[in-house]
Order: C-alpha cells, then structure tokens, then sequence
C-alpha cells in the first residue's frame, strides 16, 4: 500500500507532465520561419502558421493568400525598413514598419486582409 506522501507525488508528478505536454501544444508564436531579407504576412495573429514572404518592391500583392488575408506581418530585412500600404501601387494607407519588427495582430487597421503592396525605404535600400 502507498503512502499517502507517495499518492501526492504521483499527483503532483502527473499534474506537472500534463502542464509540460498542454504548454508544448500551445507555446507562443515567433516569426523565426519568415527568411532573412524577407517581410512576411500570416493569416493569423501572432506571426502564426507558414509566412508568406517576399521581397523587394510590390505594387499589388492580390496574387499572395497570405497577403490578402494577413493578420499579423514581420519585416525580416536586413538593411531596409518596408512601408506596407492598403491598396495597390502604394496606394492607400501607409504602415511604416522597421526591419527586424513586426505587427503580432493587424487588427482595426486598414490592411486587415488588404496588405496590397509594399515598398523598403532607408538608408541604401
């Protein structure tokens, strides 16, 4: 028969095994997979799922799911700073975003779901 300080380890020890697995299922988002030298759009907030990256100068970026259905952006560049506009040939609203930054959630804005084009700006670029 077990004692009853062996029953509350067990407890214990099962409590903490099944944090471990929920927290490993559920950890935060980071947006490590957008490349380097790229600004990539998810389709969900906190840089979730796979990244839609592109590079250089974009007039219209319909063409792009993960762009049309941004929810959260991350600006990997290397050298450069990306204006990312809510309509076509930068037009529309204008979000200035530095390299090495992201928006986790894009939400109330005006490229909810319309981050159309985008452009690097800054030194060199």
């Amino acid at each position: 028969m077990r004692s009853p300080k062996q029953i509350i380890a067990s407890i214990g020890l099962v409590g903490l095994m099944t944090t471990l697995a929920v927290g490993g299922l559920t950890g935060t988002a980071s947006a490590d997979a957008c490349p380097s030298g790229a600004t990539c759009a998810y389709t969900t907030t906190n840089y979730g799922g796979a990244p839609g990256p592109v590079y250089g100068n974009n007039t219209d970026l319909r063409s792009f799911a993960k762009w049309t259905g941004a929810e959260s952006i991350y600006n990997n560049g290397t050298q450069c700073n990306v204006y990312v506009y809510s309509s076509t040939s930068y037009g529309g609203a204008r979000y200035p975003l530095n390299k090495g930054t992201g928006w986790k959630t894009i939400s109330g804005s005006s490229i909810w779901h319309h981050a159309w084009s985008n452009k690097w700006f800054g030194t060199g670029c």
